[in-house]
C-alpha cells in the first residue's frame, strides 16, 4: 500500500471511532510530513487530536518511511470549508465574502447546496426622510462564496 493510502486509511479508522469528529484537511509533503487538520461537532479536544496521532502513529513504519506527523484542530479564525463546519455554527455571525460584497449576518440555514443569512440593515424610508430598519435575508449558494469566517465576540 502505498504511504498515503496507508496514511488516509488509518486516520478513517481513528475518525470512525469519533463519530462527532471530521476531517477538514490532510497534507502529506513531500519530505513525508503529515499535516491533519479536524473539526468537531462540539469541538475538537487535545485528547481527540492525541488519539487520532497514535492510532496513526502507532501504526506506521519509521524503519519503512521516516516521517513526522502533526494533528490539530482548525483555528478560531479559520474559514469554513465543508458543509458539516456551517451546520455546526447555526446560529452564530459570519463574514461572508462574495464575488461583490461582503455581509456580516447570522446563519439560519444550511442545506447541501446554499447558506441562508439574516441580518438587520438601515435602508432609506420609503415614503418620507430618513432611515428605517429592515431585516433582510439571503440564501447564498456554495458556489458563490469566496470565503466564510465566524465572528468571535468576547
Amino acid at each position: 500500500m502505498v504511504f498515503k493510502e496507508k496514511v488516509f486509511s488509518l486516520l478513517e479508522e481513528g475518525l470512525q471511532e469519533k463519530p462527532s469528529i471530521f476531517l477538514i484537511d490532510l497534507t502529506i509533503t513531500d519530505s513525508y510530513k503529515i499535516i491533519i487538520t479536524l473539526d468537531g461537532d462540539k469541538g475538537v479536544q487535545l485528547q481527540d487530536c492525541i488519539d487520532i496521532s497514535r492510532i496513526i502513529e502507532n501504526n506506521l513504519d519509521r524503519e519503512e518511511q521516516d516521517f513526522s506527523l502533526e494533528v490539530a484542530s482548525v483555528g478560531v479564525g479559520s474559514p469554513l470549508k465543508i458543509v458539516r463546519q456551517y451546520i455546526k455554527n447555526i446560529g452564530r455571525k459570519l463574514i461572508v465574502k462574495l464575488a461583490t460584497e461582503t455581509i456580516e449576518a447570522e446563519l439560519v440555514e444550511v442545506t447541501d447546496n446554499f447558506i441562508t443569512l439574516s441580518w438587520q440593515a438601515r435602508e432609506p424610508k420609503k415614503i418620507g426622510k430618513g432611515k428605517e430598519t429592515v431585516q433582510k435575508r439571503q440564501e447564498i449558494p456554495f458556489s458563490e462564496i469566496k470565503e466564510a469566517v465566524v465572528t468571535v465576540t468576547f
